[in-house]
C-alpha cells in the first residue's frame, strides 16, 4: 500500500463510523418486530444463498492452504452445509429471544414521592475485530442488531470473501425492514491500519471486541483508546479429582480436548490427582493418542504411562489450539486450583468429580469466566448457553463476564419520575 492509499484509511473509517452512529440513535428506537424481522430475513437469505457462501469460503480455504494454514486454523475458517444452516438457524433463535431494550431492572419510589427506574438501553456502536472465523460476522451482527447497537465488523483477511458473503444477507434484512442499511457494516479492507483507525474511534465507537490470537488482542489491548470486552486466552483446564467416575472422566475429557482442538474452550491441560492416575490416566490416554491427539506431561504422569512425552514449563502457559494436551498429576483439589490460578487465562475450567464437597470448594475457589462441574469445557459457548450465539467469552471483570450474548450488549440508564419536587 502506497502512502496515498493509507491516508484513505482513515477518511473511510470515520465516514464508517458516522454513519454506525446514526444508525445507532435509530436502532435504539427500533421496535422489536423490525429488528426480528431483519434477523428471520437474514437467515432465509443465508439458506438461499448456500452455494454463493460455500463458494466465497472456498476461495478463502484455498488461500489459507497457500499461505499455509495450520489445520486448525482451517478448521476455524471452513463453513460446510451443517455450519452454514446452523449461523442461520443462530439467527432464528436470537429473533426469538425477549428484546432487553427498555426492560425494567429496577422500580422503586423514595419516600420523597420520586419514582426511580433503571431500564436496559444500548451500547451505540461496537467495534468487531476478529480473524478467521466467519460465523463471527453472523453472530456479531445478529447480536448487536437485536440489542440495538450498531456495529463495525472488521475481519480478517483470511476469511474476507466469507464474510462479505455473509454480509450480503445482513444487507438482504436490514432492506427488507426499512433499518438503517449502516446498523451493521462490514470494513472493506484487509490493511491493518483500519484497525489501528478503529482503536482510536472514540468518538464514534463505544466498545470493541477482539477475537483472535494472542498477538491481535496484545495489540488491541495495548493500543486501544476505546473500551475493550477482553477474550484473552483460553487456557483451558479439566481436573479429573480422585472421587470422579472413570467413564465419566474418560468421556468428559476426550469430548473437551477432541471434540473441536480449535475453539477457545478447549481444555489444554489435564490434572488428575494422584489418587487416580492408576486407575483413569491410561484409560484417558488411549482415547486421545487413538484420536492422533500428543500427549506431554509431567515427571509422574509419564512413569505411569510410556506414552507420555516430556512436558516444558512453556506447555503450562500454552493454548495449543491443535490434538496436544499437556498433563499434571496433582495432590487434591486445593493443587489443582493452585495449578488453574497460576497457568490458566481465567476462561473456563472444569472439575470431575462425585464429591459435592470437592466441587463446591473448586467452584467457589476457581476465578474463571466460566466454571463447570462433570461437564466439557467445550460448553463455553453462547449458543449452548441459550443465548442464539455470542460475540465472545469475556475474561475481564468489568461489566460483562463469560458468554457475550444480547443482555451483555446493554447498558442502563435511570428514569426519575416527580410531580415538582425539590431538594432540600
Amino acid at each position: 500500500m502506497d502512502a496515498t492509499e493509507k491516508e484513505k484509511i482513515p477518511q473511510l473509517m470515520a465516514r464508517i463510523g458516522a454513519a454506525a452512529k446514526a444508525a445507532a440513535r435509530a436502532l435504539a428506537l427500533a421496535p422489536t418486530e423490525a429488528k426480528n424481522k431483519a434477523l428471520t430475513e437474514a437467515a432465509q437469505s443465508l439458506r438461499r444463498r448456500k452455494n454463493e457462501i460455500l463458494s466465497a469460503n472456498a476461495k478463502d480455504m484455498a488461500a489459507g492452504e497457500d499461505k499455509g494454514l495450520s489445520a486448525p486454523m482451517l478448521d476455524r475458517l471452513a463453513l460446510t452445509d451443517e455450519r452454514l444452516e446452523g449461523m442461520a438457524t443462530g439467527l432464528d433463535k436470537i429473533a426469538k429471544l425477549d428484546d432487553p431494550i427498555g426492560t425494567v431492572l429496577e422500580d422503586r419510589e423514595r419516600p420523597n414521592g420520586l419514582r426511580i427506574q433503571r431500564v436496559r438501553v444500548p451500547l451505540g456502536v461496537i467495534g468487531v475485530i476478529y480473524e478467521s472465523r466467519p460465523n463471527v460476522t453472523a453472530d456479531a451482527g445478529s447480536l448487536c442488531l437485536k440489542a440495538g447497537n450498531a456495529v463495525i465488523l472488521r475481519g480478517g483477511s483470511e476469511s474476507f470473501h466469507s464474510s462479505r458473503a455473509i454480509m450480503e444477507s445482513f444487507d438482504h434484512g436490514l432492506k427488507a425492514t426499512g433499518l438503517p442499511e449502516a446498523s451493521i457494516q462490514l470494513v472493506p479492507t484487509t490493511d491493518r491500519h483500519a484497525v489501528g483507525e478503529m482503536l482510536t474511534m472514540t468518538d464514534t465507537i463505544d466498545v470493541i471486541v477482539p477475537r483472535g490470537g494472542k498477538s491481535l488482542i496484545e495489540r488491541v489491548t495495548a493500543e486501544s483508546k476505546v473500551p475493550l470486552f477482553k477474550h484473552l486466552e483460553g487456557i483451558c483446564h479439566s481436573y479429573v479429582n480422585a472421587d470422579a467416575d472413570p467413564d465419566m472422566a474418560r468421556k468428559v475429557v476426550f469430548n473437551a480436548k477432541m471434540r473441536r482442538t480449535g475453539i477457545c474452550g478447549t481444555t489444554e491441560t489435564l490434572l488428575i490427582d494422584r489418587a487416580a492416575v492408576e486407575l483413569m490416566l491410561s484409560p484417558i490416554v488411549d482415547d486421545l493418542t487413538e484420536a492422533g491427539c500428543e500427549v506431554r506431561g509431567d515427571a509422574e504422569s509419564q512413569a505411569a504411562d510410556q506414552r507420555i512425552i516430556p512436558a516444558s514449563d512453556e506447555d503450562w502457559n500454552t493454548e495449543y489450539l491443535d490434538s496436544i494436551i499437556s498433563v499434571r498429576v496433582v495432590d487434591g483439589v486445593e493443587e489443582a486450583i493452585e495449578h488453574i490460578d497460576k497457568h490458566g487465562s481465567q476462561h473456563t475450567d472444569c472439575i470431575i468429580t462425585a464429591n459435592k464437597e470437592a466441587a463446591d470448594t473448586f467452584v467457589k475457589k476457581v476465578d474463571s469466566a466460566i466454571v463447570l462441574v462433570n461437564a466439557s469445557t467445550q460448553f463455553a459457548d453462547g449458543g449452548e448457553f441459550g443465548m442464539g450465539a455470542e460475540i465472545g467469552i469475556s475474561t475481564g471483570k468489568l461489566h460483562a463476564r463469560g458468554p457475550v450474548g444480547v443482555e451483555q450488549l446493554t447498558s442502563s440508564k435511570y428514569i426519575v419520575r416527580g410531580d415538582g419536587q425539590i431538594r432540600p
